[in-house]
């Protein structure tokens, strides 16, 4: 592999033997009375509950306690976010264990040299804020991962892994996560929640989330086998567009009685046209041919998700819109590996006209909750502050995915507050695979939160008492308003 700037020489003198450490005040304002604000501000939430509504944590780690099996498996493997940065650099990811399944001794530990060899292309990234806060905080590592370090990193989150402490149902309660949403196929069978729900010894919330992307996508290879599975665990025949609806009602029916608070919508665009019912059973009925067009795909998505926001209005369940993703943008990798290993790429969005329909309809509903993300930063003042500062079903979501950075969560905050104010947003959503970077994902958030505060505190446009208590909002009452807990 070709390494032109030389950043990843292990002889590099701004790494080697250097002491890893956290400096108190990161991500808070540099003015020093701005920052004496915010940190005041954060010693006021920094110990509060996590409130994870949207993830990706497998719920069988918690049913099961299941003892995480290598560091690099733990660390690396699963974190997208993490992979791409060096597959960016030339690292094939069958070497970070991608698509590997269990991974002996040896390829954990390559994977995870490969890691300290690039630490320095982690500079300046939300990334290295997580592993850094994941080691110094989870494992006591002190020393800057590198070429040199690595061995002695790697061991260090290996005797970690090997404790009772470190099992997934005692970190809940080490990292005081209240609540945690996994995200659930509509077909699952929920039994991992089930055992949660009826273990007395566990203390914390965990529920699902209703996932029925790929039942929405009708001109999707592998559509008609999936609804044929719909109608199997639904008892609601599938061959009908009317079959569908029942079925779909009948699962987030299941999801509700299982604890469910929202759905999760990812599509590349937020239309929500309807079609005549005559028009959706004709496309419907193409479709379940396979003979409908990639057009004729997208206008009968379309109308399922203004289902879905019907829906919503009738079983009160969230709904979470996040939309503008180029899924699997590299066909020879999501081929040979699948998709999330982080080739989904941002792509930009129109919200005002797409949702104008579902919103025409339902927009004032006193039932309904209509989340919306997306990583196309240019909507949040131009679309999505305006909606939801007229409309009491719209939330913002806050940044997300490729944009759960500080410098875009500020962006954000300076882009939405003017137009819809703090309480139109959503609450933090760490929205990850890697269970232990949620602690250090939701301290990103709440630093960042309290510094865009203290910046009105010391312009005179918010009191203290005020910032005090916007900053508690944001972490503890808005998650819970908006989620319905």
């Amino acid at each position: 592999m070709t390494n032109p700037t030389n950043m990843t020489n292990p002889t590099n003198p701004t790494t080697s033997g250097a002491t890893l450490s956290l400096h108190p005040d990161r991500l808070l304002p540099a003015d020093p009375g701005t920052r004496a604000v915010a940190r005041s501000l954060y010693e006021h939430v920094a110990d509060l509950p996590i409130i994870s509504p949207h993830g990706h944590v497998p719920p069988a780690w918690l049913a099961q306690d299941t003892p995480f099996r290598d560091p690099a498996s733990l660390l690396i493997t699963p974190d997208h976010y993490v992979t791409r940065i060096m597959h960016a650099s030339g690292v094939d990811l069958a070497d970070l264990g991608v698509g590997q399944g269990d991974l002996s001794e040896e390829a954990s530990r390559r994977a995870f040299r490969l890691l300290c060899e690039h630490w320095p292309a982690y500079r300046g990234t939300p990334m290295r804020l997580w592993l850094e806060q994941q080691l110094v905080e989870i494992f006591g590592v002190d020393v800057v991962p590198s070429p040199e370090t690595a061995d002695q990193v790697y061991d260090a989150v290996a005797d970690w892994i090997g404790r009772e402490s470190s099992r997934p149902r005692a970190l809940m309660e080490q990292f005081d996560i209240d609540f945690l949403a996994t995200t659930d196929d509509p077909c699952d069978d929920l039994e991992h929640h089930r055992h949660l729900a009826e273990d007395g010894s566990f203390t914390r919330t965990v529920v699902p989330t209703f996932r029925p992307d790929k039942y929405l996508e009708p001109a999707a290879a592998g559509w008609v086998d999936d609804v044929d599975r719909l109608a199997e665990v639904s008892g609601s025949d599938t061959g009908t567009y009317a079959g569908w609806v029942a079925a779909m009602e009948n699962r987030r029916t299941f999801f509700k009685e299982r604890g469910a608070v929202s759905t999760d919508h990812s599509h590349r665009d937020l239309g929500t046209e309807p079609l005549e019912d005559a028009e959706a059973e004709r496309l419907y009925a193409r479709a379940r041919a396979g003979q409908i067009s990639a057009e004729d795909g997208a206008r009968l998505r379309r109308h399922m998700v203004a289902e879905m926001v019907r829906m919503a209005t009738e079983d009160g369940l969230t709904m979470t819109f996040h939309p503008a993703v180029f899924r699997n943008h590299h066909p020879g990798t999501f081929a040979r590996y699948g998709a999330d290993v982080g080739a989904d790429i941002p792509v930009s969005v129109e919200a005002t006209r797409a949702l104008q329909p579902a919103l025409a309809r339902y927009g004032t509903h006193p039932n309904l909750t209509l989340v919306l993300f997306t990583m196309d930063e240019t909507i949040f003042s131009r679309e999505l502050a305006p909606l939801a500062g007229f409309y009491p079903s719209v939330r913002i979501g806050v940044p997300w995915w490729f944009i759960d950075a500080p410098e875009s969560i500020k962006r954000f905050r300076a882009a939405v507050t003017e137009y819809s104010g703090f309480t139109r947003t959503s609450g933090f959503i760490d929205d990850t695979r890697a269970f232990l970077s949620i602690p250090a994902r939701h301290d990103m958030a709440r630093r960042l939160d309290c510094g865009f505060l203290a910046e009105l505190v010391t312009q005179h446009r918010l009191s203290e008492e005020e910032a005090h208590e916007t900053a508690a909002y944001l972490v503890s009452t808005q998650p819970r308003e908006v989620f319905g807990l």
